[in-house]
């Protein structure tokens, strides 16, 4: 039998949140795309996309966004599942990097302003650095 691991919590609550995202911005992409009379042809090149889907922008920036920083909150967790590092620390750090990027989504996807997005970007990326921090400092200790 598998034991519970408190950091797989956190990682799953990611995972939701990218699906989230990734459901929000075609449930505005699709109907934008209708109501504009944009031939999907017109979307190839990305850059354009961005010009024509200006509705759906803050959303599909935003899922971008998903597959930056928190590609390094994953492998801080895999790693720290692999070395059966579980400390109360790592956990807290973990649900607050998370809960700030739940912050950080919902600005962006929302009224987006770029200061109060900063902040949640910012604090969720110097906790991810102190878990990183952690798992170091365990590394070189044991």
């Amino acid at each position: 039998m598998m034991s519970f691991n408190p950091l797989l919590l956190p990682l799953l609550l990611m995972v939701f949140l990218t699906f989230l995202v990734w459901i929000y911005l075609f449930a505005l992409r699709i109907p934008e795309i209708r109501q504009k009379k944009i031939d999907p042809n017109d979307l190839q090149d990305r850059a354009e996309a961005h010009r024509l889907l200006t509705v759906s922008a803050a959303a599909s920036n935003n899922l971008k966004n998903l597959f930056e920083m928190p590609i390094l909150f994953y492998l801080a967790v895999i790693l720290a599942t692999l070395l059966l590092i579980q400390d109360a620390l790592l956990v807290q750090l973990a649900w607050g990097f998370v809960i700030l990027r739940v912050v950080h989504s919902v600005v962006h996807c929302s009224y987006n302003r770029v200061v109060h997005r900063f902040a949640a970007y910012f604090a969720s990326c110097a906790l991810l650095l102190l878990m990183w921090l952690r798992l170091a400092t365990y590394l070189v200790m044991n």
